[in-house]
């Protein structure tokens, strides 16, 4: 993967980083194809329970590479007609790639995040930014529209619609104090720490439970598309059971009497009865 790197930064915590500095991260279509299977990578290993996602340099996402995107994969011997679609899903499968990681993912955004960098960082389920960062909503200022990777679906959820159509229909520049005033980050930190801050709390969440963090990602997830308070209920109360039958529970009340941290294994309970 050349352009994205992986790393095992703490214990249970892997730090992902765009890797094109010298193009402000810009999304060619070999970055979309290692940053994919970069999220199917850490996905996949059992030994990381928060991710953390950055990039190299002074910009985390520049958005699309105009100048040098590289090639379409996938195309040989396919009708001219094809190829257009073919080159859009390639670019809009990186936020479902992200969405389909179990293990939370925290955006550490430093510097730019323009067009489908933004996008890119919608798909976190945190984003702490960096105090030069900048977002902008550029597809609609190149002649394109904003509406891209699921933007019009994950931001006017973020910070309501109002916001989010002046974003994405005037493509104005926001600073990272307005980021955090509209809810479209959660923390701004100074530049030289935002990473290592998103580090540290990922370590932080790495005290709780790995399946509570799993299953607490995938209900936000279903639940941010549940148009029913009664369905959204009971898929968290299923989930709420999933974790009930483990020992954390038992092993949270143990700790508290004995006036230490718990330590959650998400075993099953022994003294279930399932006879």
């Amino acid at each position: 993967m050349g352009s994205v790197v992986v790393e095992k930064v703490r214990e249970h915590v892997s730090l992902i980083k765009l890797d094109r500095p010298e193009r402000l991260n810009a999304m060619s279509y070999g970055l979309i194809t290692d940053l994919c299977k970069a999220f199917a990578e850490v996905g996949a290993d059992n030994s990381t329970w928060v991710a953390v996602l950055t990039g190299e340099g002074r910009g985390f996402c520049s958005g699309l590479d105009l100048e040098d995107p590289g090639v379409i994969p996938g195309i040989e011997n396919m009708a001219l007609s094809r190829v257009g679609m073919v080159a859009m899903s390639h670019f809009s499968q990186v936020v479902p790639a992200m969405r389909a990681m179990p293990q939370p993912v925290i955006a550490a955004i430093n510097g730019c995040a323009y067009g489908g960098g933004m996008c890119l960082s919608l798909g976190a389920e945190l984003r702490f930014c960096a105090e030069s960062t900048v977002f902008n909503a550029t597809g609609i200022v190149n002649g394109l529209t904003s509406t891209e990777l699921g933007a019009s679906f994950l931001l006017p959820r973020l910070i309501g619609a109002s916001r989010s159509n002046d974003l994405l229909l005037t493509g104005r520049k926001v600073d990272a104090q307005e980021a955090e005033r509209i809810g479209l980050v959660s923390r701004v930190l100074p530049d030289d720490e935002v990473v290592e801050h998103a580090i540290t709390v990922a370590e932080e969440m790495c005290e709780l439970s790995a399946f509570g963090l799993q299953m607490t990602k995938q209900v936000c997830w279903a639940n941010l598309e549940n148009n029913s308070l009664a369905a959204a209920i009971d898929l968290e109360d299923r989930n709420q059971l999933l974790l009930g039958n483990t020992e954390n529970l038992v092993e949270c009340i143990m700790a508290r009497r004995e006036k230490r941290k718990p330590v959650y294994t998400d075993q099953p309970r022994k003294d279930l009865d399932i006879s």
